[in-house]
């Protein structure tokens, strides 16, 4: 019994100092990573979507691009289209049908406002609601509960590609909050950021300014400050 008692104890005790380690140290790099202060504080299309978010992230990355080199990889996003440029094999477990493409494929080029596709069978729908070409792409899932923009942003290095999703979590208890906010959240970091330099080495590759600040797989992320 005692050995049980310091069991329980222990692991309790571990796992909170995880949980205020995460809050404390390592939250807001996972919510803002790539990002500066601007662009965080930045008004971006969406931001109306959903009106009360529980969770707000803004990361970024610098692509030595221009935004035309940037827009067809954006435009192309999703299952059964381009993919995500992620980690697919996690995509997949998740059964969403991803299949990261290294090509641009013409046959989804022409995303229009109002367009929709869906996140895996039987998973909810997200739906264009910003279009404006080779500056801002907004998607809003059909249930009013995320909405996820993108803004391309020309900067002295080439492009600021800046991702911000809004999410809202009606209704949900204490149990479904506490695996939102120490799962989903870091596990959302890791994907989102290897999306982010997914469409950052497509991108460079072969574009006139990549070419004059270096090879185009080179990760430039140590050039943005994290806050």
């Amino acid at each position: 019994m005692r050995t049980r008692t310091a069991l329980t104890v222990g692991t309790t005790t571990y796992l909170a100092a995880l949980a205020l380690s995460y809050e404390a140290i390592l939250r807001r790099r996972c919510l803002t990573w790539g990002a500066t202060t601007d662009e965080v504080a930045r008004i971006m299309p969406g931001d109306e979507l959903p009106t009360a978010p529980d969770i707000i992230t803004t990361r970024a990355i610098t692509i030595a691009a221009n935004p035309a080199a940037i827009w067809p990889w954006l435009v192309q996003l999703g299952p059964g289209r381009g993919g995500a440029y992620t980690y697919d094999w996690i995509e997949n477990l998740l059964g969403l049908n991803m299949h990261s493409t290294d090509k641009i494929l013409p046959q989804f080029q022409n995303l229009s406002v109002g367009d929709t596709f869906a996140l895996g069978k039987g998973g909810q729908r997200l739906r264009v609601v910003t279009l404006e070409p080779e500056q801002t792409l907004v998607f809003a899932s059909t249930d009013g509960h995320w909405a996820w923009a993108f803004g391309l942003y020309p900067s002295a290095e080439g492009t600021r590609l800046v991702s911000r999703n809004r999410i809202a979590l009606p209704e949900s208890g204490l149990p479904s909050r506490l695996f939102n906010r120490f799962v989903m959240e870091p596990g959302s970091w890791l994907m989102e950021r290897k999306m982010l330099i997914g469409i950052k080495q497509r991108a460079e590759r072969g574009s006139t300014v990549a070419n004059n600040f270096g090879p185009p797989d080179q990760d430039r992320t140590h050039l943005v400050r994290l806050t």
